[in-house]
């Protein structure tokens, strides 16, 4: 009888959840419709929560911030950029809380997404207490080795969010391209630069920074060490069954900026890189971001790899309006038809 009951619990939940969900897309049909103008564009901004599916491949909620003036039914391309609390916490409230923020209020995301009537998208993803070492805002090791469903594969679970939300857009007459812009700052810039050679195939252009002077290389080994992710590709195919796609990664138009000021080096900590990975990258890349930026500079530009570095004069870990004009600027060229 007890099975029965909670079979029956599950089942009235399950067609509740459902009938939320399509009540809930109705009403953001209607409400957008609403907000369209005269000739088409949307005349404030909206911010709307969307709850996790797990059953379409994300277990998180994600925000989706679309500014007044995004017009309707043209091309246009949905901008990504990953949370980062900034901290551990096992409170989902303080993850979505930071997520919120990120979309809609000043950060270099939604100033992108403001400026050049772009919607955007923000996951809200974990970083959880008690699983300290597990650094899901910068996609490192530890993420890609864990079994957990809910914090599985977050690089997928994100695939799946973006696919999901130009799904949603084009129900609101937002014609956005399945291909993506994405940026990222600090964790969220380290996030971006190796869901890059994940998934090469999706992004238009990125712009990352404030990374700790370390980005992930095309290679197997350099200098006679290997470089296994995150490091680089030595054991990617192992990891993802799959082999890096460096030549796509290669054509992806990059921004690639640090303050000189800098030192935010997550390299140090535990959280963010096994000793292994933290002995291999001071002994051989350099033991401090200003030593290391130049390094990878050099790399890139020797690979190919389709990048501009720039970086800000008297500037720390922090973002400038510079800084985001200078990456606003680098969007709009490449999302010209």
């Amino acid at each position: 009888m007890r099975l029965d009951l909670t079979h029956n619990e599950k089942r009235r939940r399950t067609a509740m959840r459902t009938a939320f969900l399509l009540f809930s897309s109705i009403f953001y049909m209607a409400n957008s419709y609403a907000q369209a103008d005269a000739v088409g564009r949307f005349q404030k901004d909206s911010l709307i929560r969307v709850d996790n599916c797990p059953e379409l491949g994300f277990y998180h909620d994600y925000y989706l911030f679309i500014p007044a003036g995004v017009k309707l039914n043209q091309r246009t391309f949905l901008l990504v950029e990953p949370n980062n609390t900034g901290r551990i916490s096992d409170s989902s409230e303080v993850h979505d809380e930071q997520a919120r923020f990120l979309a809609s209020r000043s950060s270099v995301g939604n100033n992108i997404s403001t400026e050049l009537r772009l919607p955007f998208l923000v996951p809200v993803f974990p970083r959880p207490a008690s699983k300290p070492n597990t650094y899901t805002h910068a996609l490192d090791r530890d993420v890609m080795e864990e079994t957990e469903p809910s914090l599985r594969r977050l690089d997928q679970q994100l695939v799946h969010m973006i696919q999901h939300a130009i799904k949603r857009l084009s129900t609101m007459q937002i014609d956005a391209e399945n291909e993506v812009l994405m940026s990222g700052f600090s964790a969220s810039a380290t996030f971006t630069n190796r869901f890059a050679f994940l998934h090469p195939e999706l992004i238009r252009a990125l712009a990352i920074g404030g990374f700790n002077g370390t980005l992930m290389l095309p290679l197997s080994n350099f200098e006679g060490k290997p470089l296994n992710y995150p490091l680089g590709i030595s054991d990617f195919k192992d990891l993802f069954t799959k082999n890096a796609d460096t030549a796509t990664f290669r054509q992806i138009p990059q921004f690639i900026y640090m303050g000189e000021l800098d030192e935010n080096d997550a390299v140090q900590f535990e959280d963010a890189y096994s000793q292994q990975e933290r002995d291999l990258i001071n002994s051989v890349f350099g033991p401090s971001v200003s030593q290391r930026f130049p390094r990878y500079q050099e790399i890139y530009i020797e690979r190919g790899i389709n990048a501009t570095f720039k970086t800000f004069k008297d500037v720390g870990h922090w973002t400038t309006s510079e800084m985001n004009l200078q990456v606003i600027l680098f969007f709009r060229d490449h999302i010209k038809y």
